[in-house]
């Protein structure tokens, strides 16, 4: 059983794909397509990424539902390593990785004959915001970014202060020498779960997404391995957002976004043709898969004229 969390639109055609990235790992992924698609037509394209720790069944696939019924090809995937994607040790996390599969989601999409190679966007939620940004920003393929409550993974993992930070990484690397002597490596604490209200509530947040009918799915268990974060903590991802000028990109963010920060940092950076839009009313999961509020409309303008 796949688990949606969304029912599958009568406007659009739903297939599950398998390709590989340049690491060899097969990804899985869901291509939507306008259920009136015609043979002789070669069609705008687009890749969705889920949040971090989220799959396709959730949020990239009401994206992605949404755009093919406003005429777009659109692939969303599971990341390598999760989901029904390949990969092992099962559920870590990379940033180089995670910025190849949307590069290999491209080849993928490219080499389709009813795509047309020369229009192909990405959208990114979340975590995987900031690992479109990272891909468009080296991938000239890749035509228009857009990004929905966007995280920026590897800023998140840096924060605090050097004496944090280092005794952080002391644990992590006495952690590596347990994994290494250990059939499986050992997963970090939980990003979220059943939660009341004397928790945190931005925790409360993703436990009322993640751990509810909402949005609940068994591949998504909000937890990667925890040596995953050492590579985040030596790597930056935004560093060449400004490189992706002239092509435009589009940053959303609710007003009541504990992430709204991450959007407009990087806004600041980035060069133009760029925007920076805010969800009045609308908190970090409601963009995950609120139609109400998710704005599609100025999606589909901005990726109409980008692409």
């Amino acid at each position: 059983m796949d688990n949606y969390i969304f029912k599958l639109s009568p406007k659009v055609s739903r297939k599950t794909v398998r390709f590989h990235n340049r690491y060899g790992i097969e990804l899985a992924a869901d291509l939507y397509t306008p259920k009136k698609m015609q043979s002789d037509r070669q069609y705008p394209a687009l890749v969705v990424g889920p949040p971090y720790s989220g799959v396709k069944e959730q949020g990239p696939g009401i994206y992605a539902q949404e755009m093919a019924t406003r005429g777009y090809v659109a692939l969303a995937f599971d990341p390598s390593f999760n989901g029904f994607s390949g990969g092992n040790p099962r559920h870590v996390s990379s940033p180089d990785i995670f910025v190849e599969d949307f590069h290999a989601s491209v080849d993928y999409l490219g080499t389709r004959p009813f795509v047309d190679r020369e229009r192909i966007g990405v959208i990114g939620i979340c975590g995987s915001g900031s690992f479109a940004l990272s891909a468009t920003a080296v991938d000239p393929r890749i035509k228009a970014v857009a990004t929905a409550s966007m995280v920026d993974i590897a800023a998140a993992h840096q924060e605090g202060t050097k004496e944090e930070r280092q005794a952080h990484l002391a644990a992590i690397a006495e952690q590596r020498y347990v994994d290494f002597e250990s059939d499986q490596p050992a997963l970090g604490a939980r990003g979220s779960a059943l939660a009341d209200e004397n928790d945190d509530p931005v925790f409360r947040e993703f436990g009322d997404f993640y751990f509810t009918s909402r949005g609940w799915h068994p591949n998504a268990i909000t937890t990667f391995t925890e040596t995953s974060s050492m590579a985040f903590m030596n790597f930056t991802l935004l560093d060449k957002i400004a490189e992706i000028s002239p092509r435009p990109l589009m940053l959303i963010a609710g007003d009541q976004a504990f992430s709204k920060g991450f959007s407009e940092r990087a806004y600041e950076v980035a060069a133009e043709p760029k925007q920076l839009v805010i969800i009045p009313g609308a908190n970090h999961i409601d963009l995950y898969d609120d139609t109400t509020k998710i704005p599609f409309a100025k999606l589909q303008a901005f990726f109409d004229e980008a692409l």
